[in-house]
């Protein structure tokens, strides 16, 4: 017997229903640009298809619109049960389009009238999602910040610290760059930047609100992508521990993390601050990679990203920044100088 969907708001989605499998039925291009994290994309319309829809309902009509939009869909309508069933073979499912309106009703009627037995539509479907997103970045987290310059190891401290149980959010592993001219190099493709927030999202939805949450020290933009304002506001008004470690020693550290990857991409972010590194110490800095002088590279850049993070650091409340003299960059050591020092405080 056909049953008229369901129609949940986004915050019972994920109160009730978030184990379930989730039909974005956008076009692909609507996908792309940014959808709820675990979500399964079978397009109502493809891109082209849907312009052909929009063009029609502008210019012309909503009725031929529909008519058009119509055509299109009944050669498909065998095949999104096909997928449909892939996705959900248990006959529940969740189903969104951009709004909530006629591509996500339709498709979960047609669900309805071919054995799908427990279908929910999103009250204002993926623009729900992303005001729900949006504002869950507003709320109050208990943030405490790692700082240090370049090469401090923080990255690998943070895993450290997450290894131990407590609440810790990679922001350059949900970013895929690791915040540096140099940083996107064998990191992968970057994600929109909607699509790091709804990533961001799914990652701290999970965790105590109420208990610490470790961050990495971090500028507002991550390569491409910009950590949501509510949330980049609380990083910079929380209290950071800075690791304070040596040039040379970081040197040292970076050569080991970025000797063994393409030198082209070096020799590439090396030309990306030219401006701010000057021209001269870029010049030096391309001459010691051609001569394969890591350390002497990784010198050279760090005279330009200490100064940098240093001015970032400055602009913080006084009393904020605890520094951590740290001799060398070591993961264990260093974070258990990093616990202790944060629980006594």
């Amino acid at each position: 017997m056909e049953k008229d969907p369901d129609i949940i708001s986004i915050a019972e989605y994920y109160q009730k229903y978030s184990n379930l499998a989730i039909i974005d039925v956008r076009s692909p291009g609507e996908f792309t640009k940014g959808h709820i994290p675990g979500a399964t994309n079978i397009p109502l319309f493809s891109d082209a298809e849907r312009a052909k829809v929009g063009t029609a309902y502008v210019r012309q009509s909503k009725e031929i619109a529909m008519n058009i939009g119509l055509k299109i869909v009944k050669p498909k309508l065998e095949y999104f049960i096909e997928e449909s069933e892939k996705v959900a073979p248990s006959g529940e499912v969740v189903v969104h389009c951009w709004r909530g309106g006629m591509r996500s009703q339709s498709f979960a009627r047609h669900l309805s009238e071919n054995g799908f037995h427990s279908i929910r539509v999103i009250e204002g479907g993926y623009k729900s999602f992303r005001n729900y997103v949006l504002h869950f970045f507003e709320y109050p987290f208990k943030l405490t910040i790692l700082g240090g310059y370049t090469g401090s190891g923080k990255t690998m401290i943070l895993k450290y610290l997450q290894e131990q149980s407590l609440q810790v959010v990679d922001l350059e592993g949900v970013a895929h760059h690791r915040g540096s001219a140099f940083g996107g190099i064998e990191m992968g493709k970057q994600p929109t930047g909607e699509q790091f927030e709804n990533n961001l999202f799914e990652e701290m939805r999970h965790l105590d609100q109420n208990a610490t949450i470790w961050m990495e020290d971090e500028s507002h933009h991550i390569g491409s992508v910009f950590i949501p304002l509510g949330l980049f506001k609380q990083i910079e008004k929380s209290e950071v521990y800075f690791l304070d470690i040596k040039k040379e020693k970081r040197a040292e550290y970076l050569v080991q993390e970025y000797a063994g990857l393409d030198k082209k991409e070096l020799a590439l972010s090396i030309r990306k601050i030219t401006k701010r590194l000057g021209y001269d110490r870029a010049k030096k800095a391309l001459e010691y990679l051609e001569n394969n002088n890591f350390y002497e590279v990784a010198i050279t850049a760090l005279t330009y990203y200490d100064k940098y993070y240093l001015g970032g650091l400055s602009l913080r409340k006084s009393g904020s920044v605890h520094r951590l003299e740290c001799n060398e960059v070591d993961t264990q050591k260093n974070a258990r100088i990093l616990l202790m020092t944060a629980s006594y405080e």
